[in-house]
């Protein structure tokens, strides 16, 4: 019985060291080129608040998934041009002060509610070879930053910082601009 515990156990250990994925601290070419350029989209999956009566909610759905990810639809996006950034993003939280006009009450829900021209991003290297952008909208009044970590193989994490309402960040990964009609 020992032995058959032992041979499990190796056997386990083996299986589970050979689905580990290893980072040579390389990023693949493609995201490299996008980093590069300093132009990409980031394309959100997965919406992860942090309010509890979010959670509860979550959790109370039947056959729900009691993680406090969200997936989320296609479309829900940060486009980052030279002189343009577009957000977005569905909020999920708590919101501290609200205004009179609807639509200032979310972070996004149309492209041309959070469309600036002034803003700014500051990229430094991450751990593991990834890399870090700070991004601030200089004429939006409710976020403070947005943060965004790039992995080496194009997958990505946001963290929107806000005045007025609770923090909330994003799974998903980035790709090329679409080249839009003019």
């Amino acid at each position: 019985m020992k032995t058959l515990l032992k041979t499990m156990t190796a056997l386990l250990a083996f299986i589970f060291l050979l689905s580990c994925k290893t980072q040579n601290g390389e990023k693949s070419a493609a995201v490299e080129a996008l980093l590069k350029k300093g132009e990409f989209t980031f394309v959100a999956e997965y919406a992860n608040p942090t309010n509890p009566d979010v959670v509860k909610v979550m959790n109370s759905i039947p056959r729900g998934s009691s993680s406090r990810m969200l997936n989320l639809d296609s479309g829900y996006t940060i486009e980052i041009r030279t002189d343009v950034l577009k957000v977005t993003l569905p909020y999920f939280g708590r919101m501290y002060t609200e205004t009179i006009e609807p639509s200032k009450n979310i972070y996004q829900i149309r492209t041309e509610d959070f469309t600036t021209k002034d803003f700014t991003i500051n990229k430094k290297d991450g751990k593991k070879g990834s890399s870090v952008f700070t991004i601030v909208a200089n004429d939006q009044q409710n976020i403070r930053t947005i943060n965004m970590e790039v992995f080496n193989d194009g997958k990505a994490n946001i963290w929107v910082d806000s005045n007025d309402r609770q923090s909330v960040s994003y799974d998903g990964y980035i790709t090329r601009n679409f080249i839009t009609a003019k």
